[in-house]
């Protein structure tokens, strides 16, 4: 055990969020809870500093955790819907500066977002928050050669980048999305691909939508791995959070030197 009082701490949240994790009786709640809590909608029950973020508690504390540890200098966000998210990462990037010494505003620090079509509330909404100086707002497609030339682009010189994909969630796309903006990656930093946890529901969960079980972030995940080995599923996240939108979808980027492929 470390000499460390942080390092210990995680170590035996590590070590209690294994042993839930194969607890059925937590476990298998956790589940039941998910599949139900999705048919009323409960993800759509929360906001950021004013702003509706369509995502679970748990996730939102996950990301932030990441965010800590990652030290982000630049967070690529595709899917912005109310803007939630974005004001989220904005607020995490400030408080950084802060810890730092820096001042939020001078700092180049930032969050780029893009989406497909940006509503016009939604933007005049992030226009006048007052984070909007730490935010770039892109729209278009997030696989439309052009928009992935612009989003690439601010990631140009950055040393530490995290990348969050939450936009459309079929197969295709997210595997789109992987092959456009994973590489821009930092060693030790994270690719968070959202809504894996379609894979888990009962198929026609989503009867409007165009992905479900077997075309979704999960199977494009699962996919995309098997030629990405600098890449892996971080299950202590997964394990601690029980309950996530985003099961085997906090890919941690290896260093080069514990990559290995078997013969």
């Amino acid at each position: 055990m470390s000499n460390n009082p942080i390092q210990t701490h995680l170590q035996e949240a590590i070590q209690r969020a294994n042993a839930q994790a194969l607890d059925i009786s937590i476990a298998q709640p956790a589940k039941e809870f998910f599949a139900r809590s999705h048919q009323l909608l409960y993800s759509y029950n929360f906001s950021w500093l004013s702003r509706p973020i369509i995502q679970y508690p748990q996730d939102i504390v996950a990301f932030q955790e990441v965010v800590s540890q990652v030290k982000p200098d630049l967070i690529l966000e595709t899917g912005i819907a109310h803007g939630g998210s974005l004001v989220l990462s904005a607020s995490l990037l400030c408080l950084l500066d802060v810890m730092e010494g820096l001042d939020p505003r001078q700092s180049p620090r930032k969050v780029v977002g893009v989406d497909i079509d940006i509503r016009p509330h939604n933007r005049q909404a992030l226009d006048e928050h007052p984070l909007r100086f730490k935010i770039e707002l892109i729209e278009g497609s997030s696989i439309d050669p052009e928009i992935i030339q612009q989003v690439r682009s601010h990631a140009d010189g950055v040393d530490r980048v995290l990348v969050s994909l939450d936009s459309n969630h079929t197969h295709e796309h997210v595997l789109a999305e992987l092959n456009a903006y994973a590489d821009l990656v930092s060693v030790g930093s994270y690719c968070i691909v959202f809504d894996t946890v379609v894979e888990d529901l009962p198929a026609g969960s989503f009867p409007d939508r165009p992905w479900d079980v077997g075309n979704n972030p999960k199977t494009a995940v699962h996919e995309w791995l098997k030629t990405h080995p600098e890449f892996e599923i971080d299950k202590d996240i997964d394990n601690k959070l029980l309950i996530s939108v985003a099961p085997d979808g906090y890919l941690k980027k290896n260093p080069a030197s514990s990559i290995y492929c078997d013969s």
